[in-house]
């Protein structure tokens, strides 16, 4: 079984890494007003040479910059459109644990005018990234899904003066990623990962009610994200790889939604024109490997199978027994692995110690050589 000379790679990983201490302690400085952003900046870049050459080292052929330059996954990214603002939930949200289930509140964000990306928001930290890889080695950037913009407070979150109609809404909302999109391609970007927990959610009963308590049906929601997704990557240079990952919330070993992808998968799998899906495995949550017939020709499920919420190693013989087991569905050339999910969506949250997460990156590549060769 030959490697792959384009990503996504037999051995992947989705993103995040746990940050140095100094890391998180300056970025707690700089949200208490203690430490200035261009202070913050330097610290942070200080920091990513060094987690580029342990990914390097590991031997992975893509890397990210650990989103080390982030405080959380999703909001700096999205908070830096205009219009966009963070607001109080009025929606509980229910993060499953080992040990039972905890409600939180998390913000909400709202939409107060028309969107606009007044600035690029993430070409400035992709162009550190590629500055400091070695040759030969592929960056990678993710960002996060559109759909996050709409799925939690509905048409109410969304300015009804600025967007009479959602569809108004959507279409400005693509293009504002797109404009970001085709700035990081014009900066040498060919590996992006869009961060979608919307879809994975919606393999969820509970999180489906949900939908129908904001007034979506979520079947039609489903193909509506999809649309939304396909436009958001309608223009990228036809040799960048853009993968979608799917999550059902990540926090300190806790998650948001339960339940398989047969839901979703065709639409995710058939219809929605990415080159490949970071698609989490690492527990019964996520269902069996059923829907991955839905996985047409040309595309690549790269599967989670080791967890980023324990800092238990599992076993290797373990791991290639389920990727045995979903070759029976999907051609093993069409199949890679990775670690569920990043391992620090935030500055905080990490369910292990950074030597565990190191663990089990080296186990991903390893694994990979053993099933697909070296």
């Amino acid at each position: 079984m030959s490697q792959r000379s384009k990503p996504p790679f037999r051995a992947d990983q989705v993103g995040s890494l746990i940050r140095p201490d100094n890391v998180r302690q300056a970025r707690k400085a700089f949200e208490a007003g203690k430490l200035s952003e261009d202070a913050l900046r330097d610290i942070q870049r200080e920091a990513i040479p060094a987690v580029v050459k342990l990914q390097e080292d590991i031997g992975f052929k893509a890397v990210t910059d650990g989103e080390y330059n982030r405080g959380g996954w999703q909001r700096d990214f999205l908070l830096s459109f205009e219009n966009v603002a963070m607001t109080p939930s009025k929606v509980p949200v229910r993060f499953h644990t080992a040990d039972g289930v905890v409600l939180q509140q998390p913000p909400a964000m709202q939409i107060t005018g028309k969107l606009a990306r007044v600035k690029p928001i993430f070409v400035d930290d992709f162009k550190f990234l590629k500055s400091v890889i070695s040759p030969g080695t592929i960056p990678k950037i993710t960002i996060p899904s559109p759909t996050i913009l709409h799925f939690r407070g509905g048409r109410e979150a969304i300015d009804a003066k600025a967007y009479p109609t959602l569809d108004s809404f959507y279409a400005d909302l693509a293009r504002v990623y797109r404009e970001e999109i085709a700035d990081l391609a014009a900066a040498g970007c060919r590996y992006l990962q869009i961060d979608e927990t919307n879809l994975a959610y919606l393999c969820d009963p509970a999180l489906r009610e949900h939908a129908r308590s904001i007034g979506e049906d979520p079947d039609a929601l489903l193909r509506t994200y999809g649309e939304v997704l396909n436009d958001v990557i309608a223009g990228k240079p036809d040799d960048m790889v853009v993968c979608i990952h799917l999550c059902r919330g990540n926090y300190g070993g806790a998650w948001v939604a339960e339940g398989g992808y047969e839901p979703v998968a065709k639409v995710l799998l058939q219809d929605i024109k990415a080159d490949g899906y970071f698609m989490e495995y690492d527990s019964d949550r996520a269902g069996g490997f059923e829907p991955l017939r839905h996985l047409p020709p040309g595309k690549t499920v790269v599967l989670g199978l080791i967890t980023s919420k324990s800092g238990a190693l599992e076993a290797k013989d373990a791991v290639t027994r389920r990727i045995e087991e979903a070759a029976k569905i999907v051609p093993l050339d069409q199949l890679a692995l990775s670690p569920q999910c990043g391992f620090a969506s935030g500055i905080e949250g990490m369910a292990m110690s950074i030597e565990q997460q190191n663990a089990k990156l080296k186990l991903v590549v390893e694994t990979a050589k053993d099933v697909w060769g070296a």
